[in-house]
């Protein structure tokens, strides 16, 4: 110690240290000067993408839900509804409102996805909401069917039909037909609950049972119909009426043709 602390002391010793600090501190400023651009960089394109959503709102969409999106006399508040609720609506084509009426009706979309995205990050940034689901989220791929029907048919058959065709509810409102819904429109609408839908949170509606639900809606997407016509799949009452008409009116022809016969 006393070794050092005397060479310490010298001149050339002490400009060596001071050299060995300095390119320390270099070596560890070169360091984090890499990482910080990465993060520089993320945090502009998700700047960029606000920017881009605000602009679209004001053009598209703040007419209806006013230019802070507190709503007005025509739209609702937007803030806290979350990027999952803009996602849904946007991209089903139901917003924006192509015309007044009893709900919003879907449609070919308005936006493209880009722009989509950044209605949904602006939404996003005014106050916490419902995030677009992840990938994992959606991934209904090891999820039980037979469950997913069971639990389609204790909370969402009384609204879209058995067969997910939709059906008719108040006040000239709809629920509507699922066999165009992707997995991600389907979470989202679960979470958001739009329309007359009820919010299905993780609490009244686990994120597992959500994907079995999923899952039997897209068995009744791809479900072929060995029977014979599906006949729109619209229940008992339609396909009865069906048979019933088929039936009698082959009764009656027979029985006209007997007749002309029997002359």
């Amino acid at each position: 110690m006393k070794f050092l602390a005397a060479r310490r002391r010298q001149p050339v010793v002490a400009l060596a240290m001071l050299l060995f600090a300095l390119v320390t501190v270099g070596g560890l400023y070169a360091a984090a000067a890499t990482v910080r651009p990465a993060e520089a960089a993320g945090a502009a394109s998700s700047e960029t993408q606000v920017e881009m959503g605000k602009q679209l709102y004001l053009e598209g969409c703040s007419s209806c839900h006013s230019l802070q999106a507190q709503g007005s006399a025509d739209g609702p508040t937007l803030i806290g509804v979350g990027a999952a609720a803009v996602d849904f609506q946007v991209s089903t084509g139901r917003m924006p409102l192509a015309a007044p009426g009893v709900q919003s009706v879907a449609g070919p979309p308005q936006f493209n996805e880009e722009q989509t995205a950044a209605l949904a990050a602006y939404v996003a940034s005014l106050a916490p909401g419902p995030a677009i689901p992840s990938a994992e989220q959606v991934d209904f791929a090891s999820a039980d069917v037979a469950e997913g029907g069971v639990l389609f048919r204790v909370n969402c058959q009384q609204c879209h039909q058995a067969a997910g065709q939709g059906g008719a509810l108040t006040q000239g409102k709809y629920a509507p037909s699922l066999m165009g819904a992707t997995p991600t429109q389907m979470y989202e609408a679960m979470i958001t609950g739009p329309e007359s839908m009820p919010v299905f949170s993780d609490a009244t509606l686990p994120e597992e049972d959500k994907k079995a639900i999923m899952a039997y809606v897209d068995y009744l997407q791809n479900a072929s119909d060995p029977g014979g016509l599906s006949l729109g799949r619209l229940g008992p009452v339609t396909e009865g009426l069906f048979l019933w008409t088929a039936v009698f009116g082959a009764l009656i022809a027979v029985a006209v043709w007997i007749g002309i016969k029997a002359r």
